[in-house]
């Protein structure tokens, strides 16, 4: 008789292989002409990280820089918990792989399944224009696997767009919107609006009725939330993605 497995993995995990998660998250730390800190939005990290993981997948962070990753404080705030960064608090080997993320020319899209960008103001200066980041970005849709991005994650985009003009032409996606941006009052500090840049490269924009609430946009492999409490439900698209392809 075989041992049972641990209750903790979904049933899905044991059979077939691991399916394996590249997230890719901001070096950037401080904003545009300012000495206000940013990084990354903890709960658009953590409550995707803790989706893949509970469902036994393997994980690997990468950032511009490799190493250490910032963390926006403000997303550390009381009003901005959730289960997901309380668990997060307590979880010292995920604190460690913030600390030691692997740099994004080390990595390589034939080696995972899905890529995960996290929000966070920070990818609207490093990763929007980062060379090795728009080759992952198109080695990810070349090999049609999901690439899924929340709120300023989808800054991610821009130059493999700039690479490749017909990438987001007619394609339906979501980002933080402008409105937020003003709400959040960071938009005087950022280089440019990430909505109208996006849209100024074809895309067919897309958001939420409320502000600050869930939205998520499919278009075949590109899966974007709108904003941090989007996360889970990316996360979970991802994974109903990967898991219908064992069906």
């Amino acid at each position: 008789m075989f041992p049972q497995a641990p209750e903790s993995l979904h049933p899905f995990c044991h059979r077939l292989c691991m399916k394996k998660i590249l997230m890719v998250l901001s070096s950037q730390s401080i904003l545009q002409e300012t000495s206000e800190p940013t990084g990354v939005w903890l709960s658009s990290f953590t409550d995707a990280y803790y989706e893949f993981f509970d469902m036994g997948y393997e994980i690997t962070l990468a950032s511009p820089k490799g190493g250490h990753v910032p963390v926006d404080p403000t997303s550390e705030k009381p009003e901005y918990s959730t289960a997901a960064t309380s668990r997060f608090r307590g979880d010292g080997i995920v604190t460690l792989e913030l600390e030691n993320t692997w740099k994004l020319e080390e990595v390589s899209a034939s080696d995972y399944d899905a890529v995960f960008y996290t929000d966070g103001h920070g990818a609207m200066f490093d990763l929007a224009y980062n060379a090795a980041n728009a080759a992952l970005i198109l080695a990810f849709v070349e090999a049609e696997k999901p690439i899924a991005m929340v709120g300023h994650g989808a800054a991610s985009l821009i130059r493999a767009a700039e690479l490749h003009p017909e990438l987001l032409k007619g394609r339906r996606l979501t980002c933080f919107s402008n409105t937020e941006e003003a709400l959040l009052k960071r938009h005087h500090h950022i280089p440019f609006e990430l909505k109208d840049q996006l849209k100024a490269m074809g895309a067919l924009y897309e958001k939420g009725i409320v502000p600050f609430t869930s939205f998520v946009v499919t278009d075949r492999t590109l899966i974007t939330g709108q904003n941090p409490a989007s996360a889970p439900n990316v996360a979970q698209t991802v994974v109903n993605e990967l898991e219908g392809q064992l069906v």
